[in-house]
């Protein structure tokens, strides 16, 4: 451990403030931050708004649970089939226009569901061909944004943007969205899909407003041609090759499957074990949204008393206490206590792993970078949730619980082991 140097100056150091690569000064940083958090809050409320308003759409098509849950899949089933190779494209063009091309995709899609509304023609076919389409740009745009940031904010700016980005997503996709969207379809299907249209050309607009060149270093002009698939292996490689991200990555996964285990599992075990009712379940998930919302506060405070490692070490103590507590209670003030504090190291972790990546990560790898460690999350969480099922339904949800709380506690010992401090503070 470093001890020569002042507290704050380890801390901003494991936050990644050395400068790597071309990024603007301070002044056109603290405007392209402004930029990037207004362009996520704006789409994230139009992606709440959508996850709630397709399976409702396709409820009044269908009686089928299958056709309803698998329209809501078409807009997540991109993460695992895509994600890969919208990673190299992300390294080889300019990020602001991926960003461009993926909000004209969303407005392409959102145009004829409007109009198909409006005019009553509106069919299930349309909800799963808008739902791809729809998916496949939010895995362009989450890659393309995340990628975009190191060229966009100076490093010593990097924490503040990814904190309030992270903010965005969490009260769009969780608090707004949601609320917002069943205001809107109250008041008339038309009107809910005009909105989330106009809420994505807003966002597109914004981005003329950023400052910088934001696309990465490409290939020498006679360097030999390289495959997609050579290129996807490259970005694997350097993720597996890094001791920190790949535990990070490792780690994060048996994370994800925890919360699709809980997300799934939780509805059934309120009704039935906690006996709660839909208000009162309503406040279990509130405390997890707010939990999410105080690390999102907290993350800069939190570093700078603990620094980095420990405040990444809390998310998985928090997580661990989200679902262990329903398998040793039934009451709604310990549950609903375990969901605050996964929310809110939920919060510290993502803020602190994305600052540590983009440090980490060279600028030219950085898309395939994002995509390759979201793949792990994405891929596991549906996993978490069909174990979590089959462990419900052969020993009880109380077992169910607890066995994720096991495969919890496991991840602390890979993760002191490997990430350390003077490895995260490394390049």
């Amino acid at each position: 451990m470093v001890t020569a140097v002042p507290e704050r100056t380890q801390t901003d150091k494991s936050l990644g403030t050395s400068t790597r690569g071309p990024c603007p000064p301070p002044g056109p940083g603290r405007r392209n931050t402004a930029v990037l958090v207004g362009f996520t809050a704006a789409t994230n409320l139009a992606d709440g708004v959508m996850k709630m308003a397709l399976p409702l759409l396709a409820a009044q098509l269908t009686n089928s649970p299958a056709q309803v849950t698998a329209v809501s899949l078409t807009l997540t089933l991109p993460w695992l089939l895509v994600a890969l190779h919208i990673g190299v494209i992300v390294d080889r063009f300019d990020r602001r226009r991926l960003l461009w091309g993926a909000n004209g995709m969303r407005l392409a899609a959102m145009g004829c569901l409007t109009v198909s509304a409006v005019t009553g023609g509106l069919t299930l076919g349309q909800l799963f061909t808008a739902g791809v389409i729809l998916g496949v740009a939010d895995v362009l745009a989450s890659t393309s944004a995340s990628a975009l940031v190191p060229a966009a904010v100076p490093a010593a700016g990097r924490q503040r943007a990814n904190v309030w980005m992270v903010g965005a997503e969490t009260v769009g996709q969780e608090f707004a969205g949601p609320f917002v969207g069943g205001l809107l379809l109250a008041a008339g299907t038309g009107l809910a899909l005009g909105l989330i249209s106009a809420s994505y050309a807003v966002a597109a607009l914004a981005l003329l407003l950023l400052v910088g060149h934001f696309q990465a270093d490409g290939p020498a002009p006679d360097a030999a041609p390289v495959s997609v698939n050579s290129r996807i292996a490259e970005g694997l490689r350097f993720l597996w090759r890094d001791e920190v991200l790949r535990t990070l990555s490792l780690v994060v996964g048996v994370l994800a499957a925890v919360w699709g285990a809980w997300l799934a599992l939780m509805p059934l075990y309120a009704k039935q074990a906690m006996e709660l009712g839909p208000q009162q379940y309503g406040m279990v998930l509130s405390a997890l949204g707010i939990g999410g919302l105080t690390g999102t506060m907290a993350v800069t405070w939190v570093n700078r008393m603990l620094g980095v490692r420990r405040a990444m070490f809390a998310d998985l103590i928090g997580t661990a206490a989200m679902v262990a507590l329903p398998a040793l209670t039934t009451n709604i003030w310990a549950v609903a206590g375990g969901a605050f504090l996964g929310g809110m190291g939920g919060t510290l972790w993502t803020v602190n792993s994305r600052t540590v990546a983009q440090r980490k990560v060279p600028d030219e790898m950085l898309g395939r970078y994002d995509a390759a460690a979201r793949l792990f999350s994405f891929g596991a969480m549906p996993l978490g949730t069909a174990l979590v099922g089959l462990l419900a339904e052969l020993g009880g949800m109380r077992l169910a619980f607890g066995v994720f709380a096991v495969a919890t506690a496991a991840t602390p010992v890979l993760f002191l082991r490997n990430v350390t401090r003077s490895a995260l503070e490394s390049r």
